[in-house]
Formats: structure tokens, C-alpha cells, sequence
């Protein structure tokens, strides 16, 4: 794992796109195809803007998924991802090879996991997009997370900081709005990424980047199992990074 801190929010965005973009450049040419992961929130604005800017990346061979969704949200909500990833990603790029987005209406969320783990069974995931939650969370994977299942998607539990985050971001009116359970990408299934790009711009992230990237690895912080990957890129601004050593 390597952090590297960039003065702004907008800088760290930037940055994390243009490595992403190096990355599937290198493994079109390689490959001929590549299969993206994409996370959502406010922390990856900066980083989708300059991602969906690039030039000469082959979108038509490249594959997504995404790492979360809530449960019974209806994809017109303002917070849903689907939505969130419509707008901020897919609409702005030409035809992707296969878009794999979490259906969080399925009145059977354990189906839709099904659903899901068999398609991205057949996939390696040559890069990750993901970010940090404020309790340390990795994709919904909230403490304590689950580190030994190996199911790639699973129904999980929010607890109430992750809750007071999304009502904080202001996706939702009131703390009882907040749905209580999600889809995830388990902690194993992230793992798996060739590559690793993670986002955490803002000063309310830093003591959870300090806990997950300075602290043992523990599924109490969920993120801190990032230390253990071969080749995760951490893109921090200084107020995120404002409470590590170094």
C-alpha cells in the first residue's frame, strides 16, 4: 500500500483518475478487455469527473460493477447509487462492454447476491475504485466486517455512524430515512482487485484514515485491511491525512 497526499480534494480525485487511467490503458493494451469496480459518494466526485474525461480509453471493453446499494431504495432516489453512477459515470462515457448494477428493489436481496456472485465469478477485477467510510468502513462492509466469507456480495447491516454519514452528506432528510440494511462486495471480493485505488479527501475522514492506515489490521476497522494488498494507491488532501505521522 502506498498513501500519497495532495494538497486539495479536487487534486487527490484527480490524481487517483489519472493512475486508474494509466492502469486500464495498460491493461486494454495487454488484455484487450478490462472489468472495473466503481464505489460512490461525495468522495469520489473529483475522481469520476476526471476518470469520465479521459481520452483513448475503449469503454466498449471495459466491464463494471459497483461495490453497494441500499436495500429497497428506489433507484429515483436522490442517494441511490444506481443513480449516483448512472449520471456521474455511465452517461458520461460511450457504450460500456457490460454494466453490472446493483438491483436494490429486488424484493429478495439474498436473490440478487445470487445474482450477482454468478457474474462476477467469471470476472478477475484488474481495478477497484473504492473509498473509506468515516467508521472505517470498506464498501458497507461496517464494523465489525466480515473478513473470512467468500462470498462476493452479501446482505448487510448499517450501523449508526455509517447511518449519520449518509444523513450528513445529505442524501437523505432525517437520520430514520436512512435505510438500515444494503448489498455489499465483501471485504474478500475487494481484495481480489489486481489493483487497489482508494479516495479519502476531507478532514471528517481523518481519524478514520489514521485508524485504518497507521492502526493493526482489525475488522473493526474494516479499511485497514488495505495494508495487506500488493497494490492499493491510498490519494489522500491534506485534511484527511491531517492526524497521520508521517
Amino acid at each position: 500500500m502506498q498513501i500519497l497526499i495532495k494538497n486539495s480534494a479536487k487534486e487527490a480525485g484527480e490524481a487517483a483518475a489519472a493512475e486508474g487511467t494509466k492502469i486500464l490503458k495498460e491493461v486494454l493494451a495487454r488484455k484487450g478487455s478490462a472489468t472495473i469496480i466503481l464505489a460512490t459518494g461525495a468522495s469520489q466526485f473529483d475522481m469520476l469527473a476526471k476518470l469520465t474525461a479521459a481520452k483513448d480509453i475503449d469503454w466498449s471493453e471495459v466491464t463494471m460493477f459497483h461495490l453497494d446499494e441500499y436495500i429497497h431504495l428506489s433507484e429515483t432516489h436522490p442517494a441511490s447509487f444506481r443513480k449516483y453512477l448512472k449520471e456521474r459515470f455511465i452517461s458520461k462515457v460511450s457504450a460500456l462492454k457490460e454494466v453490472n448494477l446493483i438491483n436494490g428493489d429486488q424484493k429478495d436481496p439474498e436473490k440478487e447476491c445470487t445474482r450477482l456472485n454468478k457474474l462476477i465469478g467469471r470476472h478477475k477485477v484488474d481495478v477497484a475504485f473504492v473509498g473509506i467510510g468515516e467508521n472505517g468502513h470498506l464498501a458497507f462492509n461496517d464494523p465489525p466486517a466480515d473478513f473470512n466469507t467468500d462470498m462476493p456480495y452479501l446482505v448487510v447491516d448499517l450501523d449508526l455512524q455509517c447511518r449519520k454519514q449518509q444523513l450528513g452528506e445529505g442524501w437523505f432528510p432525517t437520520i430514520d430515512d436512512v435505510p438500515r440494511q444494503a448489498i455489499s462486495m465483501s471485504i474478500r471480493q475487494i481484495m481480489k482487485s489486481e489493483r487497489i485505488i482508494c479516495t479519502v479527501p476531507d478532514k471528517r475522514k481523518a481519524q478514520a484514515v489514521k485508524d485504518c492506515m497507521e492502526g493493526k489490521i482489525t475488522n473493526m476497522q474494516p479499511a485497514s485491511i488495505l495494508q495487506e494488498h500488493k497494490a492499493c494507491s491510498v490519494y489522500l488532501d491534506r485534511d484527511s491525512a491531517s492526524l497521520l505521522k508521517t
